[in-house]
């Protein structure tokens, strides 16, 4: 019964923000208490309430934080010069853009923190997408997909984990993988490269004298490539707005951007905003060098080191109280909406977790294996890890999951280190799963429902994983 009801909870979820019925908010809040009662629980829904917030809690000060200290450094001007020579590598052409944003989150991810993946590549290439008028769930997606990969990482999180399950060396886990990653790395930018392509043709390419102009004069001109024509003849297509002043931009003709390049207060690449400290660039550089630096030798706690962080930024960049107050409600509405959203996350893994719903369903999977398949659990393990890490928790796959699959193919012969390097297989759509809080930065900074990121990025993301299976199984990985 608790298997039906776990899984009907996750559907109903799924169901009603894609097809934007609820908000993530409500839906993370409303659909898990009405399960917990419908399992005859309801009396203890206020436990599991707490015990989930309880845990995400510290997750939720860290994004807080995070997001104010990196909201800071985008208001000197910290990412201005990384935009600007983007910007210049990509010739404004939505195929180089889309390409370096995988090439981007993935440089970023090596700092093991999606999180901070995510506001370090939303930061230096949403102006860039705005500008050209680019799908933002482009942006999106394959900034997920990517760290997705990458997050296997051994200080990335699921590497440790499922070598402490196990008690296997971490090493030995990811060392082996690393070209059945790397085959998966190479995947997400050829997909990069196709989504790109669709985009020039939907709207065209600027020139980099064109891309640059709006600063100065407030107007764009998108020059069709004559893609979708297929004879080669160019038109234009006009965006005027107020550029530096942050206007949204007025736009005319058959090719004009989404309804998203309308976002308010939008200001791109303004080099004249009056929150740029271009005298304190070395410092406010040395200080995000020195706090990523101090959150991979885990000097501190990650939630500790962003609020000194962010409270150093705030007094150095600023230092009168009124410009302190006023940077902090300018990315008040950020961070409202992401701590938000990762405590009514927590609504909803603690009720999935404390009326036995996962433990139940996983079980039930582990149960649903036919026999012949047991000397192939490295490969059954690695399919499961695809929707496994999407439902449920990292913690909950490898510690609650990942020993009963391995105790299984240890039956059959299959050392438990297979099976260890196959659950890392579905870290990339585990990237965008509902239950990791560092998907609501992302999407949260990108100005993008969860529910069109989900529908956009949840196949691609589940083919990237089944290429890094495949490679896994072709090199003899597992």
């Amino acid at each position: 019964m608790l298997t039906v009801l776990g899984f009907a909870m996750i559907a109903t979820f799924l169901v009603l923000i894609m097809m934007k019925r609820m908000s993530p908010i409500a839906a993370l809040v409303l659909i898990p208490a009405l399960f917990c009662v419908a399992v005859g629980q309801g009396a203890q829904l206020g436990d599991y309430v707490i015990d989930g917030v309880g845990k995400l809690a510290p997750t939720a000060a860290m994004l807080m934080f995070a997001i104010v200290y990196f909201g800071v450094m985008i208001d000197v001007g910290l990412f201005d010069p990384i935009v600007r020579g983007i910007l210049r590598f990509c010739k404004a052409d939505p195929v180089r853009v889309v390409v370096g944003t995988a090439v981007l989150a993935a440089i970023v991810s090596l700092d093991g923190d999606g999180s901070t993946t995510f506001m370090i590549t939303v930061s230096a290439m949403y102006p860039l997408y705005k500008r050209l008028g680019m799908s933002l769930v482009v942006l999106t997606g394959v900034a997920a997909t990517a760290n997705g990969v990458m997050n296997t990482l051994p200080w990335g999180g699921p590497t440790a984990r499922a070598a402490t399950a196990l008690k296997l060396d971490a090493g030995d886990i990811f060392v082996p993988m690393i070209p059945a990653l790397a085959v998966g790395l190479l995947f997400v930018i050829a997909l990069a490269y196709v989504l790109g392509r669709r985009e020039r043709k939907r709207i065209g390419y600027l020139t980099l004298d064109q891309a640059l102009a709006p600063e100065a004069s407030g107007e764009t001109v998108l020059v069709d490539s004559g893609a979708g024509g297929g004879k080669g003849e160019g038109r234009a297509t006009r965006r005027t707005g107020a550029g530096a002043g942050g206007d949204a931009p007025v736009e005319s003709g058959a090719d004009a951007a989404d309804e998203d390049a309308g976002t308010p207060g939008f200001q791109g690449l303004d080099p004249n905003r009056a929150t740029l400290r271009p005298r304190l660039y070395w410092f406010n550089a040395a200080l995000t060098v020195g706090l990523l630096t101090a959150m991979i030798l885990e000097l501190l706690p990650i939630p500790v080191l962003f609020l000194i962080g962010a409270a150093l930024a705030l007094t150095v960049n600023y230092p009168r109280p009124a410009e302190q107050k006023e940077r902090l409600a300018a990315h008040a509405d950020n961070v409202l909406n992401v701590s938000s959203m990762v405590f009514a996350a927590a609504v909803f893994t603690g009720v999935l977790t404390g009326t036995g719903m996962v433990k139940h369903m996983a079980d039930w999977l582990v149960g649903a294996i036919p026999d012949a398949m047991g000397p192939h659990m490295a490969l059954v393990t690695g399919l499961l890890s695809l929707p496994l890490t999407y439902f449920m928790s990292n913690d909950g796959f490898y510690f609650g999951v990942l020993p009963v699959l391995a105790e299984a193919g240890a039956a059959h012969g299959v050392s438990p280190l297979e099976i260890a390097r196959a659950s890392l297989v579905g870290q990339a759509l585990h990237m965008s799963s509902p239950l990791v809080p560092a998907v609501y930065v992302l999407v949260g900074m990108a100005k993008v429902e969860f529910g069109d990121h989900t529908r956009f990025t949840v196949k691609w993301a589940a083919l990237t994983s089944l290429v890094v299976l495949a490679a896994a199984v072709l090199f003899g990985i597992v």
